[in-house]
């Protein structure tokens, strides 16, 4: 009847097998990798509120405030840099995206906060964050905006 020697390939159960033990393994290295992805852009948002951080330092020192928006520590449309657009920061960042988190600047009273909150809760990020002049950086877990009460990230 059937000469085992003459058999090449794979019965369709071995590749159902095979398909299978594959499904479980992506089931569960699939949240790790979200979690990790995650994770990567949290620490790339606190990377670029310091980086606000020092373009608020800089255009301090060359305009005597500071600036109270993205927009004014950006690169300028055409022309030059000057104080309403001072090119400090890079123009993903001073459009408010980067990374999966939506960055904002408010001036306040001889100062400004920055924010930075997910583009997708839970997708793009778990945390939000807050900061200010102090450049201390504060984390809140969960979609509300962090503020100076939430404790400092690590």
């Amino acid at each position: 009847m059937w000469n085992l020697k003459r058999r090449r390939g794979f019965s369709l159960i071995e590749l159902l097998i095979v398909i299978a033990i594959i499904l479980i393994i992506i089931t569960i290295a699939l949240p790790r990798l979200t979690r990790a992805r995650m994770y990567t852009q949290e620490v790339a948002s606190i990377a670029a509120i310091r980086t606000i951080h020092t373009a608020q330092t800089q255009y301090y020192s060359q305009f005597s405030r500071y600036a109270t928006s993205l927009a004014e520590i950006g690169p300028p449309a055409s022309g030059s840099p000057n104080a309403s657009a001072a090119d400090m920061i890079g123009n993903d960042l001073a459009n408010g995206k980067k990374q999966g988190y939506v960055f904002t600047v408010t001036g306040n009273q001889g100062g400004y906060i920055v924010q930075a909150m997910p583009e997708v809760f839970n997708t793009g990020g778990s945390r939000t964050f807050y900061s200010d002049q102090t450049m201390v950086v504060h984390e809140h877990y969960g979609p509300e905006p962090a503020t100076a009460q939430d404790p400092e990230s690590k």
